[in-house]
């Protein structure tokens, strides 16, 4: 799963780490003191590594165990300490995409009403796209007006795979509980 650390870090520096997923290689990204700091998606030749961050796992092992309990179905809400940076604004509209439910979907003007912005939809739209830590700060629940998928920077396959694996897992759970139906 992840690979061994190359060299040592310093201070201030970053480190990565890869982790194999249902959505294919993702590059976890931390700062030195393992913050996660971004998460990447694969491109078409494979992990998005930063150039600026040596390889190191270490740092990133709680990071990485609940993105693994997360894609197995065990963990419905990330408690990880971030690093994000961000304008006010967005980090706003990242703090709310945080609170939208597990297997729940929100619209961008829902979002943007849940900030006080209720004008501000293509905002949160254009604040969605520079979330560096998709799937931990659940951007894929944000859906358009009418339902349909739309945007997401890992692409649309892999927003609606998150979607249906949410759902699935949510389902599992309330039949599990005797809740199906209900």
């Amino acid at each position: 799963m992840a690979e061994p650390a190359s060299r040592a870090r310093g201070a201030g520096a970053r480190c990565h780490r890869l982790l194999d997923s249902p959505l294919g290689t993702l590059c976890l990204v931390g700062d030195a003191a393992g913050r996660l700091v971004e998460l990447r998606f694969p491109g078409p030749e494979g992990p998005d590594r930063p150039r600026d961050a040596v390889q190191d796992g270490r740092a990133l092992d709680e990071a990485a165990r609940q993105l693994e309990e997360y894609f197995a179905g065990r963990r419905q809400r990330f408690e990880l300490v971030l690093a994000v940076d961000g304008t006010p604004f967005q980090r706003r509209v990242w703090g709310a995409l945080r609170q939208i439910p597990f297997a729940r979907t929100a619209s961008y003007a829902e979002v943007a009403a849940r900030i006080g912005r209720a004008t501000a939809a293509r905002a949160v739209g254009a604040a969605n796209r520079k979330n560096p830590l998709p799937i931990v700060v659940p951007c894929h629940r944000v859906v358009g007006a009418d339902g349909r998928l739309i945007g997401f920077a890992g692409g649309l396959e892999r927003k609606a795979w998150l979607l249906r694996h949410e759902a699935r897992v949510a389902g599992a759970g309330h039949r599990a509980a005797g809740l199906a139906g209900a």
